[in-house]
């Protein structure tokens, strides 16, 4: 460029030198390239140097907006490719249940009225292979079980699709926050469903056991989330009874009093809540208010006690643990969900009376719920009409204070699995002969549709 600001050299060697040469003027036109071609050869050790310096300076030299085209492009490829994800999560997250006719949506889809249907190709997101936490009463392959087909039944609830269980869409909704598992040895047979679920994705530290092995806490570090049991048998205060100092299974039930052992251990700042109660009440307990007996339960050979049903205690007990978390001021970010009973099924007797649970396959067809209601007893559904009624009472106080209360409703759906049970292969035989677990639930098995149904609770 020169001092005019001529872009000559910019322009062809021919466009210097005259155009459309004559056969007169070829020497000229030989001798006019020539020197320019020479010109431009004697300028390249400088035109070289200016540019190595020229880069230096644009690489080393400190800017305010560093010059970097590659670096510009790839940020905006970046935000496409983030904008593009993130519109394919949302779409996906607001499809996630897929209507199976025109008449349902994700809306109005009840996720817990539906059927199990057999898929050969269905098999489970882990096994006692891969999940090295499952206990040993919950491992029923390890303690002799041969039949694997109960493993290939799905939950289709009736008018929509029930996502499978996404580790990864689990992480990116509770990354950062706190579970908690209140309940008994059911709630905590849920929670190892998780754990093993989660656990397929990244293996989490067991950060806190207490000498029982009841309250524990495990910690997911790359996702910044922690899961935790705190248990309790009735959510509200007991004590035992004895009889010359040995316990007789009978409790003392405080239905106004709030079991200290899970309520002060109620983190602050806790973002989940998922809260059960039942199994332990089907006994004789007796029942108080204000320090007086007002009833008891299963104790109709005492004529000088008020009856009342198990429905009537496990309400009033579900009611006070729900005020006591309406009321908590340090749970304005809670979601709290009420897991509805998980029913037994006992054949032939109970759990000290010889009773089992054989069947290798769900109750099945347009009479398995009906079944199902008939094998678990009146009782249990009884008690889940509690549950559902104490859990509309929470949510109607806590809706002008800003908490939130979903329900869990495993009990229909649970009813249908008298195949999900570990039976005799709870423990080794030596050890328990002779006793059957119709109560819990086997890992692998259906329990971890409770966790697919949670996930599909979290992403509305």
């Amino acid at each position: 460029m020169d001092t005019n600001g001529d872009c000559d050299s910019h322009l062809p060697l021919t466009s210097l030198c005259p155009s459309s040469p004559s056969p007169s003027s070829e020497g000229e036109m030989r001798e006019c390239l020539e020197n320019r071609t020479n010109g431009l050869v004697s300028s390249l050790p400088c035109l070289i140097t200016l540019t190595t310096i020229l880069t230096i300076l644009m690489l080393y030299a400190p800017s305010p907006i560093p010059f970097n085209i590659n670096a510009i492009t790839r940020k905006k490829i970046h935000h496409r490719i983030d904008d593009e994800f993130t519109a394919k999560e949302e779409s996906r997250r607001r499809t996630n249940i897929h209507p199976r006719s025109q008449k349902g949506n994700a809306n109005d889809c009840d996720l817990f009225k539906g059927k199990w249907v057999f898929h050969q190709e269905f098999t489970p997101l882990y096994t006692n292979s891969s999940c090295h936490s499952i206990p040993v009463s919950k491992n029923c392959f390890m303690n002799g079980r041969k039949d694997e087909e109960f493993l290939q039944w799905r939950w289709e609830p009736e008018k929509c699709e029930l996502p499978r269980f996404e580790t990864k869409t689990f992480f990116s909704i509770v990354s950062g926050k706190k579970m908690a598992f209140i309940g008994d040895s059911v709630a905590r047979n849920q929670m190892e469903s998780l754990l093993c679920l989660l656990s397929q994705e990244e293996a989490p530290l067991d950060l806190y056991k207490d000498a029982k092995d009841r309250f524990r806490t495990w910690y997911f570090p790359r996702h910044n989330f922690t899961i935790m049991v705190l248990w309790t048998k009735f959510l509200v205060a007991s004590e035992e009874r004895g009889i010359n100092g040995y316990p007789t299974g009978i409790f003392d039930l405080h239905l106004d009093k709030v079991d200290e052992n899970w309520a002060l251990k109620l983190p602050s700042q806790l973002d989940y809540a998922i809260l059960s109660d039942s199994q332990w009440f089907f006994r004789k307990n007796y029942l108080y208010q204000r320090g007086q007996m007002i009833g008891c339960i299963y104790c109709k050979n005492e004529s000088n006690v008020k009856h009342l049903d198990v429905g009537f205690a496990i309400g009033r007990a579900l009611r006070l643990a729900l005020t006591y978390i309406n009321n908590c001021e340090e749970c304005n970010r809670l979601l709290t969900l009420v897991r509805t009973i998980s029913p037994s099924h006992f054949e032939n007797g109970s759990w000290k009376t010889g009773g089992s649970c054989n069947k290798t396959s769900p109750f099945q067809g347009e009479s398995g719920e009906e079944e199902g209601v008939a094998a678990a007893g009146d009782g249990e559904w009884a008690v889940r009409a509690v549950q559902m009624e104490e859990i509309g009472r929470a949510r109607r106080r806590g809706e002008g204070r800003g908490r939130r209360f979903e329900v869990l409703d495993i009990t229909r759906a649970m009813m249908m699995r008298p195949d999900g049970h570990p039976g005799i292969h709870w423990r080794n035989k030596k050890q328990k002969k002779g006793c059957n677990d119709c109560v819990h639930w086997c890992l692998p098995g259906p329990i971890d549709t409770w966790n697919d149904l949670l996930l599909a609770i979290l992403r509305k």
